[in-house]
């Protein structure tokens, strides 16, 4: 069991990748491919589950309400099957320069720098070193993103259980003492909302434990705690479908299609919830058997496709245009299970933190490190962890709405990796005899990618600027889900 969690943690980090590696020895590649010790077929696809499901999933009902009831699930399925190609082509690009070169198994950024590194193209093997650096850019990118979206979406489930909590438990006093009031020509006592805070106060509360958890170097001893936060996100998952099945609405009361000035942001946070490209490397390097990679992919991605799909689609059907960017903030306070699940989340999320900080902090840590003497080096790593745990705490406190985030993560980074850098990649090592289909497959992915990077971008940003009626327009106004209804006297 010890084992499993051990590799369990170490795919989590598709950063993880040194260029010395590059200049193992063959003899040592191949006894590393012919280790016994790697992932079994079961492994892989488990760890393919955890690697695609996360706060990503949660916000998929509202991005089927920015494109429409028939057209979301759609798109999201065409996606879906253009990202699984995607990670077809990287491992098999990946596959053939390791096999052409007689280099040990590349990592992403490896893979697009050994690309052009071989290329018939002066300039691109000029460039090879920018490439490298620009994926691992965009990979950093998209885990600070992570964590960015990962301190709105505790700030807001904490917030609903703290306040929302109280708020139902003191509900009917509230209702008794209008009622009593109303009749005598007075009105009612609100001093409960005074005892609300802004969200962005607990992201301030957060921001000490996230720290703290940021310091933590060897995610081994983590092992433990991440096996319980996957168990605990499962469990949430069943009782978040286990509600909403139970009372589903007329799908025919939803738009069939949403105006196109919304898709953009349907685009930005479904490629968000697809973003698990990182983790394909890594996990087909340390499969036992590597040719059965791609049957596991396609079984494990199948399963995701139709989780996305499935919950994307009740969420919407259920809650309709009231959805928000977490399914789970939709979800009353009148049970303990509704509670429960975003407690149980919200401790998966935690904990899934400290996996994500691990990537970019790995990075960029050692190269402040190597630049001061060693006395210094060890307050120079605590800090600039700290420094990296403020910034994404910056951003989401700047962008407080959880769907305006994941939407600028996914515009941002994720389109590049998912979309755009595994094509042109493909063509870098097929340029030799690339054929007119190829081509034209490639060039269409790539575009596609970069179109979504552009409309979501620039639609997201100038939401974040002049907020209009997109997302969750009652930001400050949390009498929606802290109190009960009060009809009319």
């Amino acid at each position: 069991m010890g084992s499993t969690e051990q590799l369990d943690m170490e795919v989590m980090m598709p950063l993880m990748e040194e260029g010395g590696e590059e200049e193992n020895s063959d003899e040592e590649s191949s006894e590393l491919q012919q280790q016994p010790r790697g992932i079994t077929f079961t492994q892989t696809l488990l760890h393919l589950l955890k690697g695609n499901i996360g706060t990503g999933l949660l916000g998929l009902p509202l991005a089927v309400r920015n494109a429409g009831i028939v057209l979301g699930p759609v798109c999201l399925v065409l996606m879906g099957v253009v990202c699984v190609h995607c990670m077809h082509v990287l491992v098999t690009c990946s596959h053939q320069l390791s096999e052409r070169f007689k280099k040990s198994p590349l990592g992403y950024s490896d893979t697009v720098a050994v690309a052009m590194e071989t290329s018939s193209s002066h300039c691109l093997r000029r460039g090879a070193p920018f490439g490298r650096h620009l994926v691992n850019f965009f990979l950093v990118l998209t885990q600070l993103g992570f964590c960015s979206v990962y301190f709105v979406f505790l700030a807001e489930n904490i917030k609903q259980v703290v306040e929302g909590h109280r708020g139902n438990s003191s509900g009917s006093v509230s209702v008794m003492m209008l009622y009593s009031n109303s009749t005598e020509g007075g009105g009612a006592d609100d001093s409960g909302a005074g005892l609300e805070l802004d969200q962005r106060v607990y992201m301030l509360l957060l921001l000490p434990l996230l720290i703290l958890l940021s310091f933590i170097t060897d995610l081994r001893s983590m092992a433990a705690l991440s096996a319980a936060a996957n168990v605990c996100m499962a469990i949430s998952l069943v009782l978040i479908f286990t509600y909403i099945l139970h009372d589903v609405g007329d799908p025919r009361r939803l738009p069939f299609v949403s105006t196109w000035s919304k898709f953009p942001f349907f685009f930005g946070t479904a490629i968000f919830a697809f973003e698990g490209i990182g983790v394909v490397l890594p996990l087909e390097n340390q499969m036992r058997e590597p040719k059965r990679f791609p049957q596991a992919l396609d079984i494990g991605m199948g399963v995701v496709i139709v989780l996305y799909v499935s919950l994307a689609t009740l969420g919407y059907i259920r809650f309709g245009d009231d959805i928000k960017g977490s399914i789970t903030l939709n979800l009353p306070h009148d049970t303990w299970s509704n509670l429960l699940v975003k407690v149980l989340y919200s401790f998966g999320v935690y904990v899934s933190f400290a996996v994500q900080f691990f990537v970019p902090a790995d990075i960029l840590v050692p190269a402040v490190c190597e630049r001061v003497s060693e006395p210094y080096r060890r307050p120079a790593d605590l800090c600039t962890r700290t420094l990296l745990v403020c910034i994404t705490c910056v951003v989401a406190i700047l962008v407080p709405r959880l769907d305006l985030v994941i939407s600028l993560v996914g515009a941002v980074s994720s389109s590049a990796l998912a979309l755009v850098f595994p094509p042109l990649v493909e063509l870098v090592v097929h340029s030799a005899r690339p054929s007119a289909l190829l081509l034209l497959k490639d060039l269409s992915i790539a575009i596609l990618g970069f179109l979504g990077f552009l409309t979501g971008t620039y639609v997201t940003v100038g939401e974040i600027i002049y907020p209009g009626d997109q997302g969750d327009e009652h930001l400050h106004d949390d009498r929606n889900w802290t109190t009960p209804t009060i009809p009319p006297p």
